[in-house]
């Protein structure tokens, strides 16, 4: 009966936003703006948990090792670091080696920094770095309590923050996301409700000569799916254009961020995007359809 009738109900889907053509505007820029701080979300979400991925991956725990150590006994010491629980490498750095570190990071053509510290006050150290990144701060606590350290210094204070961060951010979109879904639903719920009082003397004679309840409502669930995807297709197009270009300017002079740019990724998303449109459209017209359509 769909297929028979399929394109009865289109021309009448379209000729209903036609006749409301201000209002289904409106909807379509709306259902457009939602889909759009959707899609931003997601991709900030996406960034986010990669950016933490990779500095979870870089965590480190520095343990300063007192100047009183025999060469046997830092040795030793890197033993016993190896055959702790959850530690997956163990790496010696002298003070030498650390003082020609801080040189590559800070000296200029008009300053070398180890010519103002003089004498190497830099300890030695080892970099242990943990199977789990999870376990960072346990392990930290657990190699501070051994011989021959006397400081642990490790990054997951800044990971924590940055969690923070990307935790509030999350909570912003969501809540943004919300209240634009709901003002979209709401525009295309009263777009349906204006259609079915258009016809509503229509409707009522359909009714008289045996038309299904099917068959009254399938031309407004077509109209407000419409309205949903082409409001999802615009912001779709916006969102991957704007993403594409900051991908080319950034991926050159920011390479060390891992940003998200897998075409198969972002197909799924965009998909998905539409996919969400569709589903406002539906969810308006169901709504207005069980509240004004007295079929």
């Amino acid at each position: 009966m769909i297929l028979k009738n399929l394109g009865y109900f289109l021309s009448e889907a379209l000729t209903s936003m036609y006749r409301n053509r201000l209002l289904s505007f409106a909807t379509v820029s709306t259902m457009a703006i939602s889909v759009l701080f959707l899609g931003v979300a997601v991709l900030m979400t996406l960034n986010a948990g990669s950016l933490m991925d990779k500095l979870e991956a870089d965590i480190e725990i520095v343990a300063f090792l007192d100047d009183s150590l025999t060469k046997a006994q830092i040795s030793d010491l890197e033993d016993r670091l190896a055959e702790l629980p959850g530690v997956e490498t163990v790496t010696f750095v002298s003070k030498d080696e650390a003082l020609e570190r801080l040189n590559a990071r800070f000296t200029t053509e008009n300053y070398e920094i180890s010519k103002t510290l003089g004498k190497n006050p830099l300890p030695n150290s080892y970099e242990v770095k943990a199977q789990d990144p999870e376990n960072v701060e346990k392990l930290a606590q657990e190699i501070k309590t051994m011989d021959g350290i006397y400081k642990v210094n490790y990054g997951q204070e800044v990971v924590e923050k940055l969690f923070q961060v990307t935790k509030w951010v999350r909570i912003i979109s969501v809540g943004l996301m919300v209240l634009l879904a709901i003002g979209s639903v709401f525009l295309i719920a009263t777009t349906i409700r204006l259609a079915i009082f258009a016809r509503r003397k229509e409707i009522y004679l359909m009714k008289l000569i045996g038309a299904t309840d099917w068959f009254v409502r399938w031309p407004f669930f077509i109209e407000g799916i419409t309205l949903g995807v082409a409001g999802a297709a615009i912001a779709v197009a916006a969102l991957a254009l704007g993403y594409n270009s900051l991908l080319a300017n950034l991926q050159t002079a920011f390479f060390f961020v891992p940003l998200v740019h897998q075409p198969s990724t972002l197909l799924r998303m965009y998909l998905s995007l539409l996919g969400a449109g569709a589903l406002l459209g539906i969810t308006g017209t169901f709504i207005s359809l069980n509240r004004f359509l007295d079929i």
